[in-house]
């Protein structure tokens, strides 16, 4: 079976600076190598691309030495951080800009859904720019007349859809345009994360129209998202990109796994010197460990209890006054809000170890942050510091049993059972 995209051996370079900077000196060694059909003489020049990092280098690798393939109807994620080479990568494959090295073939028509709404003219009317975009986009205009309703029926906006689209909000704007281009039919999709934008409820329907072009019309997507629910969702494999080379490429869930341990720096302590204080409260430190709170930089183990523990001093009587923990998962969300919340009071004065203490096997493997909050009255939030820790937990040797794969989930809470007989 042809695959329905090949790419080898691709990069793209840049020169840094303002357009047109290069000397003359490079530009006739460009030309001559040209004249005699030589390799560009600044393809040995150059760095991989990390954004954080100041160099005297003026040619930089975007892309540096691509190769994988893309099955029919298989959906590819391609996740990495900002600057790591996604946006490039599919520009090439849209023939937007050119390779410096490499090829790509492509078995099949190819549409690309890069940024959401180019081509739209503001004077125009919601139905016109139906028309106009669908065109850019390689719709025929008997095929957007036919699907007309159908797109007018998923952005939601038909009310209007009559109107300029210049007063339409940005969220009725990348509605629409997200409609016109849901409803393409070619063989291979391209889309760079389009669903950042729009509310909640859209985001959703967008997320089924994925796939339903996926699964039942089986065409062939390539997904750049930094929504990693998204990807794990969708995506039958992925590709993790840094600084431009491919990092690995594999299951969803496992490239996800590596692109949060790539980029989440272990944190299992926080000192304050000088002291944190805020109103009513002088926090010391805060740290997460095993073994009667012993911290060391290794990670945790889900077979051990883990201890976390806030020393602090209230020195002023404030009304309610609580600290909030908001326990993130590696993709981000919250899974678990706890609090030193009492019914009828929150801390009083004094000076506290104040701990919280969960058994062995609350956490599965995988990685974990969390952010502190410090409220006061239960309705004013006084202090927030996101990821105040970050830490893993990995995976211990299990006696239940014959083990059937990787438990889904995040925490495994102790829940007492009763046994009542009827």
């Amino acid at each position: 079976m042809k695959p329905a995209l090949k790419i080898e051996g691709v990069s793209k370079q840049y020169r840094l600076g303002r357009v047109g900077a290069a000397n003359l000196r490079d530009d006739l060694h460009r030309l001559w190598a040209g004249i005699r059909r030589s390799p560009n003489p600044f393809l040995n020049r150059g760095e991989l691309n990390d954004r954080t990092k100041k160099s005297e280098e003026a040619y930089v690798w975007a892309l540096k030495d691509i190769n994988f393939s893309v099955n029919p109807g298989e959906v590819l994620g391609i996740i990495g951080k900002n600057g790591a080479g996604k946006s490039t990568l599919l520009k090439i494959l849209s023939r937007i800009t050119a390779p410096s090295t490499g090829k790509i073939e492509v078995n099949g028509r190819m549409a690309s859904l890069l940024e959401v709404g180019t081509g739209f003219h503001p004077e125009l009317t919601g139905g016109e720019n139906i028309y106009l975009n669908g065109a850019i986009l390689g719709m025929r205009r008997a095929e957007i007349k036919r699907k007309f309703d159908e797109i007018v029926d998923f952005s939601g906006v038909e009310r209007y859809i009559d109107t300029p689209v210049k007063r339409y909000s940005s969220g009725m704007y990348v509605r629409l345009a997200f409609a016109v281009a849901a409803h393409l039919e070619p063989e291979i999709l391209v889309i760079d994360e389009v669903l950042a934008v729009g509310d909640f409820e859209f985001q959703k329907k967008c997320l089924g129209k994925l796939e339903e072009v996926s699964g039942k019309a089986g065409r062939t997507v390539l997904f750049v998202s930094h929504n990693m629910t998204a990807v794990q969702t969708l995506c039958n494999r992925a590709v993790l990109l840094d600084r431009g080379k491919i990092d690995a490429v594999g299951n969803p869930n496992d490239i996800i796994s590596g692109y949060s341990k790539l980029h989440v720096n272990q944190c299992l302590e926080r000192e304050y010197n000088p002291p944190l204080h805020l109103e009513g409260i002088i926090i010391n430190s805060i740290r997460i460990g095993q073994e009667q709170s012993q911290i060391n930089r290794e990670p945790l183990f889900e077979n051990q209890g883990t201890n976390l523990s806030v020393d602090c001093v209230v020195d002023v009587a404030v009304p309610r006054l609580d600290l909030t923990f908001h326990l993130q998962n590696g993709l981000g969300e919250t899974i678990l809000v706890f609090s030193t919340g009492r019914k009828e009071q929150g801390l009083p004065m004094g000076k506290f170890r104040i701990e919280y203490l969960f058994p062995p096997y609350f956490f599965m493997p995988g990685d974990f942050s969390l952010t502190l909050m410090v409220v006061i009255n239960r309705r004013e939030c006084i202090f927030t510091q996101p990821q105040i820790l970050t830490f893993s937990v990995l995976e211990a040797e299990r006696n239940w049993g014959e083990f059937m794969g990787k438990d889904p989930g995040y925490l495994r809470p102790p829940i007492e059972v009763n046994y009542n007989e009827n």
